[in-house]
């Protein structure tokens, strides 16, 4: 399959250069560039072909499969795609853009000089369009997608934060004594590391792999087929304090039984998550930021210093920012220290 030869007037032309790239540069081999895409191999045999006055040869070939132009007598272009982006392309494309639309409009034909007014507003209409090939599709029941495998919603909660849906007329004895609240994922998650002692290499993320949530009963069984899950911890932001520090260990730490476990890092029991995370060193120390206010004091006023502190703070940038105060205090304070 040939691409060309490209004139001025061709669709792929602009700007006196084919948008397609072609013709390529010869190759050796095939590589894959610094972005993930593929340069194929294109040798410079000396072989071309004579298209429209123009000797076309294997920088001119477009990559294709010789079984599906044979097959369907058409034109395919067949790329290599390896990055995630394609396939979220492609599934968007698909599943989200919707229908095919058309706008349609009546009109009587016959006598021209009707002098009738005509309503086009209430003549317009917005109208799904079916073509052929998608309304046979649809008639023989085949498959639009397909997904595999199946994900699982991790969610998660600090101690004693489930959530909770009650109607106003509740009592509050009842809520807090339903075994929904004590029967979360999560907390069942810390049952199921007790009762399957071997299967404690497992990080929550990892979990479903080995092991699925039962919604009727309200525990983690233990998966008796090949099949399995992936895991899918609910995002927070780092706004969210404990809540956020938690998330983090839960995609380190395997196997704990509880959140005493979670805080316990190398034989110490720290008190907060966020004391956990920088034991662990998933924080960290804010250098940048004591050394970017430091730099900045060289030459900015203190006020000055003071709002990129605020900014700082405002866009949770800083993972501890009360060291990040009592490192630069001094210099955020200094023309209030030291009035002229």
């Amino acid at each position: 399959m040939i691409h060309g030869p490209s004139r001025k007037s061709s669709p792929c032309m602009q700007n006196s250069k084919c948008t397609k790239h072609f013709p390529k540069k010869f190759v050796d081999s095939t590589t894959v560039d610094d972005e993930g895409y593929p340069i194929y191999k294109r040798r410079d045999n000396g072989k071309s072909t004579k298209r429209a006055g123009s000797d076309l040869d294997n920088r001119y070939v477009v990559p294709h499969n010789r079984f599906l132009l044979l097959k369907y007598g058409a034109h395919i272009n067949v790329e290599w795609c390896n990055q995630s982006r394609s396939i979220k392309y492609l599934f968007k494309y698909v599943n989200n853009k919707g229908h095919d639309r058309v706008t349609a409009a009546f009109s009587q034909s016959g006598n021209t000089d009707d002098s009738r007014i005509i309503d086009e507003i209430n003549m317009y209409c917005d109208c799904r369009y079916i073509s052929p090939c998608e309304a046979a599709w649809r008639i023989f029941n085949f498959p639009i997608h397909h997904r595999e495998p199946s994900v699982e919603r991790l969610s998660f909660h600090l101690e004693g934060n489930q959530n909770v849906i009650f109607s106003n007329d509740d009592r509050i004895d009842a809520v807090v004594n339903r075994p929904t609240v004590k029967e979360s994922m999560f907390l069942k998650w810390f049952e199921a590391n007790k009762e399957f002692p071997k299967e404690r290499e497992l990080t929550y993320a990892k979990f479903p792999l080995k092991f699925v949530w039962n919604q009727q009963s309200k525990k983690w069984k233990k998966r008796q087929t090949s099949a399995f899950s992936i895991g899918r911890i609910f995002f927070v932001p780092p706004g969210s304090g404990e809540q956020y520090y938690l998330r983090l260990l839960l995609n380190v730490i395997k196997g704990p039984t509880s959140y005493e476990d979670l805080r316990k890092i190398n034989g110490h029991d720290y008190n907060t998550f966020r004391d956990a995370c920088y034991a662990l060193g998933l924080l960290d120390d804010d250098r940048e930021y004591v050394d970017a206010i430091v730099e900045a004091s060289n030459w900015g006023m203190p006020s000055y210093l003071r709002q990129l502190f605020a900014m700082l703070l405002l866009s949770n940038s800083m993972s501890r920012p009360e060291i990040v105060w009592q490192s630069t205090w001094h210099l955020l304070s200094e023309d209030i220290l030291y009035p002229s």
